[in-house]
């Protein structure tokens, strides 16, 4: 049934199609437009259950990880991190991408290091999601990471990134008031708060 206001319709039952919800639609090979170093522009063609085709264009990207550094204290690390995309400085939680099959276990531990110079006794993969599937195939995969100790970064060429330790509640703050507006960062933050008191590692370090 359609319901609308003159101006926009909406379904509101879905048509009696088996395949609406149940399947994926059948996708053709993609089109390389752009491959970079990092990510990869394609564009397929795909079939919808009415028999029209579609072309979309999506970034295809090998995934990455998100790390979530906790102190004693009740504290956390996140970092400055200029990113020339947006031309700003943002606060964030240090993350990476995956190297071609390697396993996202050992990117967040190198990614760790790399950006904030703390080397962790535990790292422990939480949860997975898609940053922007819309445009993006790109799946983060955050990590908890404890028993903390101090050592140099070793940042990468052109990185310009400044570890910066909050307390908990600061950062959950910066959050919310919009000082922090990366997507990951206010994912895992939010994400973790409302189970870290579910976790030994969390009540150990507070």
């Amino acid at each position: 049934m359609l319901v609308g206001n003159g101006r926009c319709r909406y379904l509101i039952t879905p048509p009696n199609n088996k395949q609406f919800y149940g399947a994926n639609p059948h996708m053709d090979d993609a089109e390389v437009l752009l491959k970079t170093s990092r990510f990869t522009v394609v564009r397929r063609k795909y079939a919808t259950p009415d028999g029209r085709f579609h072309l979309r264009e999506s970034i295809q990207h090998p995934g990455a990880v998100v790390i979530l550094p906790l102190l004693a204290d009740d504290h956390v690390c996140l970092i400055r991190n200029y990113r020339p995309a947006v031309g700003q400085t943002l606060l964030e939680l240090p993350a990476g991408t995956l190297e071609p099959d390697e396993d996202p276990l050992r990117t967040a531990v190198r990614e760790l290091e790399e950006e904030t110079g703390y080397r962790a006794e535990a790292v422990q993969p939480l949860f997975q999601f898609f940053m922007s599937p819309g445009i993006l195939n790109e799946r983060m995969h955050l990590f908890l990471a404890t028993g903390l100790t101090a050592g140099p970064a070793r940042l990468e060429p052109g990185e310009q990134i400044e570890p910066q330790v909050v307390p908990w509640a600061e950062a959950l703050a910066m959050a919310d008031d919009g000082r922090i507006q990366d997507a990951k960062t206010l994912v895992a933050l939010f994400w973790y708060d409302r189970r870290r008191r579910n976790y030994p590692n969390h009540r150990a370090q507070a």
